[in-house]
């Protein structure tokens, strides 16, 4: 990288910095855009930049948006007696791009883990704690994976949630064999939750 022009070997240190992009790739990057119309460059440079300006946090729900409260928020269509609590943004896409849930979201901004040093006090709690005590929730969805980081915070939060709470059902999302599997091929751990959470037929 030494003998780059300044302004270009610079963009690539930037662009080396995103998740999956080496210096090499980097460089073929920058290629690219100096390839491009300037005007498209120019868009591409105000959007970066306009990120950080124009997008925050929904006040209500965690979720990265333009407005706030965001558009989920305010949809008068949505249940607000169900709350969906999942770790990050990218979970709620996720559910969202399915089209069957109909409730509102809580993103707590990641999940309990001791040996990483993400305790109860690095999750938005204070943000659920606002939302229950409106009381209209009666039902909160733990949408948080089946790791064991995501088993010890849907514990931590149930426990909450039924100490304040004991009228709202908390459950969480079914658990077990995937669609197109067989039994035998299926780890123990597996079958040990398709049993525990096998429902009526």
């Amino acid at each position: 990288m030494q003998r780059l022009p300044e302004p270009l070997k610079a963009l690539v240190e930037q662009l080396s910095r995103l998740p999956g992009l080496g210096p090499k790739s980097a460089l073929r990057l920058a290629m690219t855009l100096l390839k491009w119309p300037a005007s498209e460059t120019r868009r591409l440079g105000r959007a970066v930049h306009d990120l950080r300006d124009n997008l925050h946090l929904c006040g209500r729900c965690g979720a990265l948006t333009d407005v706030d409260p965001c558009g989920i928020c305010t949809d008068p269509a949505r249940s607000g007696e169900t709350l969906c609590l999942v770790s990050e943004w990218d979970s709620m896409l996720t559910l969202e791009e399915g089209g069957f849930y109909k409730g509102h979201y809580l993103i707590l901004g990641g999940l309990l883990a001791p040996l990483d040093n993400l305790h109860a006090d690095s999750l938005d709690l204070d943000r659920l704690t606002r939302r229950m005590a409106e009381g209209t929730v009666r039902e909160v969805v733990m949408a948080l994976g089946t790791t064991v980081e995501a088993e010890n915070t849907a514990t931590y939060i149930r426990n909450m949630i039924a100490r304040q709470y004991p009228q709202v059902r908390v459950t969480r999302l079914a658990q077990g064999i995937p669609l197109g599997s067989e039994v035998k091929f299926m780890d123990r751990e597996t079958l040990r939750q398709s049993m525990q959470y096998r429902q009526d037929l």
